[in-house]
This record gives C-alpha cells, structure tokens and sequence, in this order.
C-alpha cells in the first residue's frame, strides 16, 4: 500500500481530529482531477500501526461530506437504508468489501485478521459513513448508492465516485 504523503497526513488529520493510527492512501479527492486536491476519502491498511486488525477499510474523511451524512444517520438513515436497500444487496456489498480489504493481507499473515464486511459489520447497516465512502472510492454498494441518492438534493458539490478506487 502506498504510503500517504507528509502533507495528505497531516491534513487527513486535521479532518478526523486525530492521527491516523494506520498507513493509508487518499483515494478520492476533490476536485477529483487535482492530485493535491482535498481527501474525501482514504483507503486503511488492513492493520493497525500496533499490528490489531483494521476492518474500516475506506474513510470517509471530508468535513462536509462527513457532515451531511452524519445528518442524515441522525434523521434516522441507518434504519431506513435497512428498511428500503434489499439484505441481498447489502450483504453483497459487505462480501465486496471484505474481499477487497482482505486482498491487500500478505499471503503469509499469520495471526488475527479484520472481519466483518462493511465498517466491520457481518449483516445489515451500521455505518452510512462507511458505505459510503466505499460507493465514493468505486466500490459496488446499494447503501453507498442509496446515501448518495439522498445527499445529492443537499449537496452543492458532491464528490464524484473513484472509477477504479483511485483519484
């Protein structure tokens, strides 16, 4: 994986009010054609600096993308993705997830490794960020889809989605 730059780290802190505790990459940014532009999205590691196992492979880290949805998660989008995105969908997502994020673990791991689909959840939606910011990267998700949908009324300059998870 390649390492993020010394400026992406410290403005990818700056967004998420910590240091990241794991390598990553800035794979959306906006504007999307400007390779300095702002991160929207990072792709993790799939461990941690310590070595524990990091099941939220892509970040949502823009502040106002990030914004919107936690907007929408508190209007009760959590259960209504559930409610309206067929579980067939959503599971697929989570196995897409996995077998990108578990791609990127050497052959020869041994020990604890992440779980879980989407943010580390097994079934169902928890994390709208997280689909999210998988849909935004290019991966192939109805939530992520679905919460596009409903930001695209409220959002003035949406991110547009990665076509091969990079920008």
């Amino acid at each position: 994986m390649p390492t993020a730059s010394a400026d992406d780290l410290q403005r990818v802190t700056e967004l998420i009010g910590r240091a990241p505790q794991s390598e990553f990459e800035v794979v959306v940014r906006e504007p999307a054609d400007d390779p300095h532009g702002e991160p929207v999205v990072i792709r993790n590691a799939p461990f941690l600096h310590d070595g524990t196992p990091m099941p939220t492979r892509f970040w949502l880290a823009g502040r106002d993308v990030y914004r919107a949805v936690s907007r929408l998660e508190a209007a009760g989008g959590v259960r209504a993705a559930e409610a309206e995105v067929p579980a067939e969908l959503v599971a697929q997502a989570h196995a897409r997830y996995a077998a990108e994020r578990d791609a990127a673990i050497p052959g020869d791991h041994v020990g604890p490794r992440p779980s879980g689909g989407v943010g580390g959840t097994r079934e169902g939606v928890k994390c709208l960020h997280a689909h999210y910011a998988f849909h935004l990267a290019g991966g192939d998700d109805a939530v992520g889809r679905w919460v596009a949908a409903r930001l695209a009324p409220t959002t003035a300059s949406a991110p547009t989605t990665a076509s091969d998870g990079t920008s």
